[in-house]
């Protein structure tokens, strides 16, 4: 196991919790006036006291993202590959007793699908994404995925179930890019509860799944928690310290942070424990850019129309656009089996008018990984 399980265990949930909720305003301030900041700082940025200098992290995360980042928004697609999976997650429309239409795309499908998305936009960025089924749709199913989408996408990342080094290894050498892993809450004692059966239930192997990609030498990771399951201002204290460590172990390799907010899903539908406003994701990711000039941080469709226009110029570099969250939804079902409901439906051609608008450029297209 990997030394993150150690260091998680020195942090008691409750003392944190206070300490984030005990931070005043000077100490927001002192946070604003460094150059690099500590977790301390981050916890002071997210605190309730950060609410009030809403403006001054704006200008800040502006500043430093356009010094990065220049004026632009990278957009990408997801593209489900399967709503097939073993788990129970009880907020998710892909759990394993919702009464649905199982789905898992054969090559045939996976190749209309492709189409489908081609052609709402110039995509060149994917996201591959499963539910957790490693018997009919694990490592192989993945790389064969990999080999049909690389010869039409120059970035190819996944968002399937953990896996292990060798099989990072696997599809890296097949053409992966990127990796994105939902811890969903750093909250262990409270963790199965969330996820009561199935491989995700492994809260231990589940967090050592990071250290497993950067073993494996995963070009990118993408970090999150899932917002309305915990108090998500210790959640993302948790992930800021997880970032730090994983950089420090993995300084060759990129990192991308988002933090979904729950949204309708298929099934019973679990009320969310935690309810984020509008401006307080917008603090969190005001204090992610403040905390890392360097870090990617995705908004998808679960978010508003409003919301993502307003975040545009302010922090966030990748937007997902015509984001279809159901297998075969772009092409070969028109029915409605989706993971969660898509908020922002606008078509990219829409987004991309959004954000021209503001200034800025839309980049379709990540890498090239002829240059891995």
């Amino acid at each position: 196991m990997n030394d993150f399980i150690n260091i998680i265990g020195n942090y008691n949930w409750k003392e944190l919790k206070e300490c984030i909720y005990s931070k005043k305003s000077q100490d927001v301030e002192n946070a604003l006036h460094k150059n690099r900041l500590e977790v301390e700082d981050f916890m002071a940025l997210i605190s309730p006291a950060g609410l009030d200098f809403l403006e001054p992290m704006a200008r800040l995360s502006r500043k430093y993202t356009q010094q990065r980042f220049g004026k632009t928004v990278q957009f990408y697609v997801p593209l489900y590959l399967t709503n097939s999976c073993i788990n129970h997650c009880i907020y998710c429309g892909f759990n394993h007793t919702n009464d649905i239409h199982r789905i898992i795309l054969t090559d045939e499908q996976i190749h209309r699908e492709i189409e489908g998305v081609k052609s709402i936009g110039d995509f060149k960025h994917i996201l591959l994404v499963t539910g957790e089924n490693p018997r009919d749709a694990g490592v192989d199913y993945i790389e064969n995925a990999i080999h049909l989408v690389k010869e039409h996408f120059s970035s190819i990342s996944v968002e399937v179930q953990p896996l292990k080094q060798k099989e990072y290894e696997q599809l890296i050498h097949a053409g992966l890019n990127a990796v994105y892993c939902y811890q969903e809450t750093y909250n262990k004692e409270r963790y199965k509860m969330y996820h009561p059966k199935g491989m995700k239930s492994k809260f231990d192997w589940r967090l050592d799944t990071f250290d497993r990609m950067g073993k494996a030498g995963i070009h990118k990771m993408g970090l999150g928690v899932l917002i309305g399951l915990e108090d998500w201002r210790v959640d993302t204290s948790l992930m800021a310290l997880h970032l730090r460590y994983l950089q420090k172990r993995y300084w060759q390799t990129r990192y991308s942070v988002s933090f979904p907010r729950m949204r309708p899903h298929e099934g019973e539908h679990f009320q969310p424990n935690v309810i984020m406003k509008d401006k307080e994701l917008a603090q969190l990711i005001f204090a992610f850019r403040i905390f890392d000039h360097d870090l990617e941080i995705a908004l998808s469709t679960r978010e508003s129309q409003h919301f993502r226009d307003h975040m545009t110029t302010l922090g966030v570099t990748s937007l997902s656009a015509g984001s279809k969250t159901d297998p075969g939804g772009y092409a070969v079902y028109r029915s409605e089996l989706e993971q969660f409901v898509v908020n922002d439906d606008r078509t990219p051609a829409e987004v991309l008018q959004a954000v021209t608008r503001q200034g800025y450029d839309v980049v379709w297209k990540d890498w090239d990984m002829s240059l891995q």
